[in-house]
Parts: structure tokens; sequence; C-alpha cells
């Protein structure tokens, strides 16, 4: 009795989040590939995963991506790409955090580049403010989903207005990036809704080695090329919170995170 409460409950819960926020029932066609235009709901039992693997293949190789760090994780084999029910919902949750806690675990590799790409191909968000919404949604649940003796990684700040602010899930901070198809940002028109979970300690080997300088000038020319202009949210760690970056929507100067910890 009580499961078959809590799942009617949740249901209803994930209703009221996709009820606040218009969703596409088709998505743009893109560079990359035809766009399947039959309704979105239930089109997540219709595509397959080596489809969604393909799909996000092709589009970290395109020329139009720019993150040369994404292209590096995709050829060394070191990411990891998984499909759920829609952004934002409890459903996608709970599998979710049970991935991502699989995924924290220390790599065989340490030198290797890694990345978890959580891709949700129901009932797509149709605007910026409309994804970043349900992304925010989603981390939010994601933490609150998480084991509650774990503590937030201790080399970020749990303060989503903290400049030194990072996601923290299963102690391990990541870098968020969100891609979807109805982003002003080029280099993240990916076909379906999706969250790209970096881990940050990479970040902080590159540095040490002296690779990261060099990586990420080289990016922004990319970005350049591709877009014409930056990111004007683009800044280094420890200069403003890195969670004005992770829709990918320029943000407004007195934008508020409404992400808190629990």
């Amino acid at each position: 009795m009580y499961d078959r409460e809590q799942a009617g409950s949740q249901r209803k819960d994930d209703q009221r989040v996709l009820r606040a926020t218009p969703v596409s029932l088709t998505a743009p066609i893109l560079h990359y590939a035809p766009v399947d235009h039959r309704t979105s709901r239930g089109i997540g039992a219709m595509i397959g995963q080596p489809e969604i693997e393909r799909e996000f293949e092709e589009f970290v190789n395109h020329p139009d991506f720019s993150c040369l760090a994404g292209k590096g994780v995709v050829h060394q084999l070191g990411h990891m790409v998984r499909s759920y029910p829609p952004l934002g919902t409890r459903r996608a949750t709970i599998a979710l955090a049970a991935d991502l806690m699989a995924f924290t675990a220390p790599a065989a590799s340490p030198t290797t580049l890694r990345a978890f790409v959580a891709v949700f191909p129901d009932r797509a968000p149709r605007t910026e403010r409309a994804f970043e919404r349900r992304l925010w949604a989603q981390l939010q649940r994601l933490h609150e989903h998480d084991c509650r003796n774990a503590i937030w990684d201790p080399g970020v700040s749990e303060d989503a207005d903290d400049p030194m602010f990072s996601f923290s899930f299963a102690e391990c901070a990541y870098f968020v990036v969100g891609l979807h198809a109805f982003s002003s940002r080029i280099s993240r028109r990916f076909r379906w809704p999706a969250l790209v979970f970096n881990p940050h300690s990479q970040f902080g080997r590159l540095r040490g080695e002296g690779r990261f300088a060099r990586m990420q000038q080289a990016i922004r020319e990319r970005e350049i090329a591709v877009q014409g202009s930056l990111n004007p949210n683009l800044a280094d760690f420890g200069e403003r919170s890195e969670a004005r970056q992770y829709s990918g929507r320029e943000v407004e100067k007195d934008w508020k995170c409404p992400f808190h910890r629990t």
C-alpha cells in the first residue's frame, strides 16, 4: 500500500514539473541528424541506447563542437552515456542517482579524461529558460537523493552563489554542462536534453600538468570561430560561480541560482 501511494505521489509531482515548463513535440533539425517528428511522449522507448550513444559521439566529433576536452573524452572512450525519463522528474532521478554513484567510483586509469552523459529524450523543454528550470530541478532532486551521510566535496563550495561553487554528488564535484536543441550556443545544440557531468578533479590534474591553460585557450579560439563570440557567462573557476554556466543561457547580472543544499 505504501509503495502504491508513493508511486502515485511521484507521478503527480513529475506531471507538475512537466506542466511548469513548455515541452517540445518536435525538435529543430540541426547539423547532425534528422529529428523524429513524432510526439515526444514515449519517444525514449522508441530510441535505442546504441542510437543515443552514436548520436552523442557524432555530435562531439562534429567541427561545430568546440570543446577539445570533450573530444578527448570521447576519443579515449572515457565517457558513459545513459538515457532516462523526462529531465527534472523523480523517475529520472532514481535511475540517474544509481548510475552516477557507480560512475563516481575511482577510475581504473586516473590519467583518462572522463564524463558521464545523462540524456533525457522524452518531453524536451522548448526554450532556454524552460531547459534551465528543468536542469536545476534535476540537480536539486539529484542532491536530495544523495546518500544521507555524503559530504560535499571539500574542494569546492556548497553555496551556489560562491565563486568556488561546484555541484557535488557522492562526495565528488562536477562541472555540469547542459545540452539541448534550443540552445543559443551552437556547441551545446544536441538533439535531446542532456547533462554532462565532468569530474572537477581532472581539471586540477590538467592544471598541475601545465596543460589546462593551453587547452582552455584553444577551446575559446574554436568557440569564437564557431559562434563569433564567447559565452558571456564564461569565467575561470574562483572568479564567479560556475552555476551561471551550467544551462548555457546568458543569465542576467542579478540572476540567482535556485539550487540550495538541504
